[in-house]
C-alpha cells in the first residue's frame, strides 16, 4: 500500500500513513487513528491535508542494494543516461 504524507493546519505536525489510493483523510483524529498516534490537546475534527509528495509504495525489491553504481568510463554525462560499459 502506497504511503503519505498529511500536515495538520492547527498543530502543524506532519504523519505518514499508508492506505489505498481511493482512500482520503480528511481530519486529526481519523490520521492518529490510522497512524497508531495519541492525538494529543488537538481537536479530532483538525483539517488535515496531503502533501504533494505522490505517494510511495516501498518493498523491500525497491530499497536498491546499498552500493553506488560504478562510474561512468568515460568521465562525462553519458548520452542515454548509463554508461555503455
Amino acid at each position: 500500500m502506497p504511503t503519505y504524507d498529511y500536515r495538520c493546519d492547527v498543530n502543524g505536525r506532519v504523519v505518514e500513513v499508508s492506505h489505498r489510493m481511493s482512500e482520503t483523510i480528511a481530519n486529526w483524529g481519523d490520521l492518529c487513528a490510522r497512524a497508531g498516534v495519541e492525538p494529543g490537546e488537538t481537536p479530532a475534527e483538525s483539517p488535515v491535508h496531503r502533501l504533494a509528495t505522490g505517494g510511495n509504495l516501498i518493498s523491500k525489491s525497491s530499497l536498491g542494494s546499498g552500493v553506488a553504481p560504478p562510474a561512468c568510463g568515460t568521465g562525462g554525462c553519458c548520452p542515454a543516461g548509463m554508461c555503455g560499459l
